[in-house]
């Protein structure tokens, strides 16, 4: 029977954007992490370009704990003031393009992911600690409000869902402990799911992805916070 490790990041800031069905004019967001994000923000830690190959990231098995749900904000903007330039290669100066942006606002997410190979875990757990490039999370007007990088975050011998469940909760320092949920909501890629999201990365450079299956389910919310047990947050 193979071993299974994973590694945890935190994902938590001011605003996230996850959209996973974007289109011009409505710039969506799911309201977790998607897998696609996620293995774009890996890429950028390891200082990989858009052309390099995701195999090996994709396969590894994503999980995501929501510790704060966050409020969906809608961003309402127009864009052409004063003219743009349309399909014909003309300016067009008769109206404008209004459009809708949203965002996750005040979100927290524990997020694992799952693989067979040590060795990557540690080079991406590494990676995070010191990103070659700038993270962000999911747009890059959205940067971490705190470190994504865990100095516990890599987990051997460790199952995905062992891990999400057992690991403290991200509570947020103006969060008081009394008012800590009783239940966090769980998203697990699992290939008999009865969700499909379109978030499998095939290729950045292409921008092709394919359907991934995904369940949902709780867990009760640990009684521990992350700040009682890990005073190693940031980097050195």
């Amino acid at each position: 029977m193979s071993e299974h490790h994973v590694l945890l990041l935190r994902l938590s800031g001011p605003l996230q954007a996850w959209g996973v069905e974007s289109r011009f004019s409505v710039r969506d967001t799911g309201r977790e992490p998607s897998k696609s994000g996620v293995i774009g923000l890996l890429m950028a830690a390891k200082g990989w370009p858009r052309g390099h190959p995701v195999e090996e990231l994709a396969r590894l098995r994503l999980g995501v704990r929501a510790d704060v749900e966050g409020v969906v904000l809608r961003d309402y903007h127009v864009a052409g003031v004063g003219g743009y330039l349309n399909a014909r290669g003309t300016i067009e100066r008769d109206n404008v393009i209004p459009g809708n942006r949203y965002y996750l606002m005040g979100a927290r997410f524990l997020v694992g992911l799952e693989g067979e190979d040590i060795a990557l875990l540690q080079e991406l757990h590494a990676a995070l600690r010191d990103p070659v490039w700038g993270l962000y999370l999911g747009r890059k007007a959205c940067v971490p409000g705190e470190p994504v990088w865990l100095c516990n975050g890599l987990r051997p011998n460790e199952s995905l869902e062992q891990a999400l469940r057992g690991y403290p909760w991200l509570r947020p320092k103006w969060f008081r402990p009394e008012r800590r949920p009783s239940r966090l909501r769980l998203v697990l890629e699992d290939p008999e799911g009865p969700q499909v999201r379109p978030d499998q990365p095939l290729s950045f450079a292409e921008r092709r992805f394919a359907p991934r299956r995904t369940r949902t389910c709780y867990c009760d919310a640990p009684s521990i916070f992350l700040e009682e047990v890990d005073l190693c947050t940031s980097p050195a």
